[in-house]
């Protein structure tokens, strides 16, 4: 008899990652990005103290910053000098990050984690892959966990496993090359005080040695005519010990070893980096030595490739043979750079026989054009895919300055600067809104001149271009068919894009989190959030990932309270202050919030506005003057009406807009008969504009609260609040967190298919 202690412990998922290093964590977070439920498998327990690999070469800079990550980084040493096989090379190309910059790859791992993680990703260390079984729709997987045996179920398996990968090894998966001729052996050593050396050719060999602002030293040496050693284990400190001694004559041996360990110039590469429902990225897929830092780079460029085209497929949204293109792209610039890498260790691991070779191209480095070539090469600036027919130097290229941070998705720039065009261009993408984002953009800022618009993978390549006026609708739609897929029928557009939410939250495991950040990514102003209801809608908000700016019309300190509670919280918040209801506030307001999205995100792109700023009446009908009748219509109606008109230009595809009414235009009040009424020109608002903005799949919808504690010192008054609570049907007055809540719901994915509609968030109090 079996009980149900002895049935093995399963997990389902979309694509289940093994390897949690920075190439598989890199991959889970595009994964996330593009709405697919990830599992990464770890082998280790902790993760790694062994900074291997500390070299950012440019365009897996762009890439961070891209998906704003870099600040997680703090700052990072930058030298525009480089080298190829030793001889020094200028990396400077045109772009945002030049040259190479500096990152333990511990810092680099746990800030791809975290990243991951905050977007959902589930990660399971101590759990090491033993068997891979193959199904024509799914991939069974087992790994031995802490606990026992655990079986994974997956659309899609990704072996991220570096050098030695097991998935390689279960699959069978033919890897061609050359075993290692040549080893170079490395380690972190503190309390030795040697000189720094920068590829020193010395008679026995190479040295390199570097102090870190730490004081620990990292040495490198390589024995000239030296084999590479053919080992069961890592290399111990007495190997290294002895090896620099003979090529330099310095004595190490009083230091203390923090870690050892030796590559070697094997080079391999998969045949196919697809095997089915099986495929590869990093090491895994190809073994070279790391020298120039090029490896990590490598593999943090396959998973930012493989991430965006798997998560389509995923949702059944991939155009035919995307999939595919992975292998076709990343193979082919795999080789490039194995044939790099091996030509540089021929020059820096070779004896005296290579000294002519040297001479030779230190002479050819000097030229600009060499220097230009081999400096694209290694930053990885120079890569640029076949996306199909056209001579634009940009076409197939990344877009290099000012690629907004956008989550994962498509982008449609307009640098036309016609709204007509605009218009035009929001039409023809509206099928692809769940896929593929529009935007303005002026040309300089995104190295667009002369162009009108393009349109860029999710990777930040540009697969199509319009550079001779207004373009027609044909070859914008060939391309997003070529790279996104078929079009959704627009009344099913808003659900589509968030299909993948649903499917990942749907009877989810129960070590699932409860908080899956359905705003990151999202940007949002909140009007009048410095206090009351409107704090706890910008506080929520950011809980959930977004971006928001915290409007207030004078109390600036209470508002940057505000921003300093979201960010001790780990949300990220701004202020923008502009008082409503006096000429020209719309325009103020309009621009500090564009200001401080665009330092923050690169764009001015908006995905979420939140109407709450308002004044009270509180007078009687007979002491109402039209001064301030006029007052509570300019703050509650004309404001909000100017906003939601100004805000088109920067609302993104399928953005939210909740206004807060309330529920005096359902009970009655009359020391509240113009505040009322200024309430009920508020929901005309959502009525109207859902109608209106539905082509952008952009919903709109009034929030109604009830009493709702506000820091007004009636709350103060016990009795006072029982004979309020008495209104409700709970029993009790409102919290301004009860209409956050709401408020949340209506700005996420989730409300897709509620607009202009009125909530009643009053408690219950309009049930009569």
């Amino acid at each position: 008899m079996t009980g149900a202690a002895d049935v093995q412990p399963r997990i389902d998922t979309q694509v289940v990652v093994v390897g949690a290093g920075p190439v598989g964590l890199m991959l889970a977070g595009e994964l996330r990005l593009g709405g697919v439920d990830v599992v990464v498998v770890e082998s280790r327990a902790e993760p790694t103290t062994e900074s291997r690999a500390s070299t950012l070469h440019a365009r897996t800079m762009e890439i961070f910053a891209s998906r704003g990550l870099l600040n997680g980084f703090g700052e990072l040493p930058n030298d525009v000098m480089g080298h190829f096989g030793g001889i020094p090379l200028d990396l400077t190309l045109p772009g945002p990050y030049p040259g190479q910059w500096k990152a333990p790859q511990v810092r680099t791992e746990a800030v791809l984690q975290e990243w991951a993680l905050s977007l959902g990703a589930r990660l399971r260390r101590g759990h090491a892959l033993t068997s891979v079984t193959l199904h024509q729709d799914r991939v069974e997987a087992e790994v031995s966990g802490p606990a026992g045996p655990v079986r994974i179920s997956a659309q899609y398996l990704v072996g991220c496993d570096g050098g030695h990968s097991t998935v390689r090894r279960l699959t069978g998966a033919e890897f061609p090359g050359r075993d290692a001729g040549r080893e170079l052996i490395r380690a972190d050593v503190a309390g030795i005080d040697i000189p720094a050396r920068r590829f020193q050719r010395l008679e026995r060999g190479l040295a390199i040695a570097a102090r870190s602002p730490q004081g620990v030293t990292r040495v490198m040496v390589h024995e000239f005519g030296s084999a590479a050693a053919q080992r069961t284990r890592d290399p111990e400190f007495a190997d290294i010990r002895d090896a620099w001694r003979r090529v330099t004559g310095e004595d190490i041996s009083h230091g203390t070893p923090l870690w050892v360990n030796s590559f070697d110039d094997a080079s391999r590469q998969l045949a196919r980096y697809r095997h089915g429902r099986v495929l590869f990225a990093g090491d895994a897929a190809h073994q070279q030595m790391p020298i120039g830092g090029q490896a990590l780079n490598l593999g943090l460029q396959d998973a930012v490739n493989l991430g965006w085209k798997l998560a389509l497929q995923v949702r059944d949204r991939a155009p035919a043979g995307l999939l595919d293109s992975y292998h076709a792209e990343r193979h082919a610039v795999g080789r490039r750079v194995l044939a790099n890498i091996n030509a540089q260790a021929l020059l820096l691991l070779g004896g005296p026989e290579v000294e002519a070779a040297r001479c030779v191209l230190a002479e050819l480095i000097a030229l600009e054009p060499v220097r230009q070539r081999l400096a694209g090469a290694i930053s990885g600036l120079d890569i640029r895919y076949d996306t199909g027919p056209g001579g634009h130097s940009l076409l197939g290229a990344r877009l290099a300055h000012g690629h907004p941070v956008r989550s994962g998705r498509g982008l449609l720039i307009d640098a036309y600067g016609d709204p007509e065009h605009h218009l035009r261009l929001r039409r023809a993408a509206a099928p692809w809104a769940d896929r593929v984002d529009v935007v303005a953009a002026e040309p300089e800022t995104v190295g667009l001149s002369g162009t009108d618009a393009v349109l860029v993978r999710p990777d930040g390549h540009v697969v199509w271009i319009a550079s001779a006026g207004p373009p027609g609708p044909e070859p914008l739609v060939a391309a997003l068919r070529t790279w996104f897929g078929e079009p959704a029928r627009l009344d099913h557009v808003s659900a589509t894009r968030d299909l993948s939410v649903e499917r990942t939250t749907r009877n989810p495991p129960a070590e699932r989190r409860h908080d899956m950040n359905r705003l990151t990514g999202k940007t949002a102003l909140v009007t009048g959030s410095s206090r009351g209801i409107g704090r706890a809608i910008a506080e929520r908000l950011a809980r959930e990932g977004a971006l928001v700016a915290v409007h207030c019309s004078t109390g600036v300190e209470a508002a940057e309270d505000v921003v300093a509670s979201i960010e001790s919280d780990g949300g990220r918040a701004f202020v923008v202050q502009a008082e409503l209801g006096v000429p020209g506030d719309v325009h103020e307001l309009f621009l500090a919030l564009e200001q401080g999205l665009k330092e923050r995100t690169g764009s001015t792109d908006l995905d979420i506005v939140v109407n709450n700023a308002g004044v009270m009446g509180g007078v009687s009908v007979e002491d109402t003057t039209q001064e301030k009748f006029d007052r509570l219509f300019a703050v509650n109606v004309r404001a909000p009406f100017f906003i939601i008109q100004r805000a088109l230009a920067n609302l993104t595809e399928g953005g939210r807009i909740v206004n807060i009414s309330s529920g005096l235009t359902r009970f009655a009040n009359p020391d509240e008969i113009a505040y009322a009424m200024t309430k009920g020109a508020v929901e005309q608002l959502a009525l109207h504009f859902a109608k209106y903005l539905a082509p952008r799949n952009i919903t709109i919808n009034s929030v109604a609260p009830g009493i709702t504690r506000n820091g007004s010192p009636v709350f103060d008054i016990p009795e006072a609040v029982e004979q309020m609570a008495q209104l409700s049907a709970f029993g009790r007055v409102g919290e301004p967190q009860d209409v956050a809540d709401v408020v949340a719901f209506l700005a996420s994915p989730d409300a897709r298919w509620v607009t202009g509609a009125f909530i009643d968030a009053s408690g219950g109090t309009l049930l009569g």
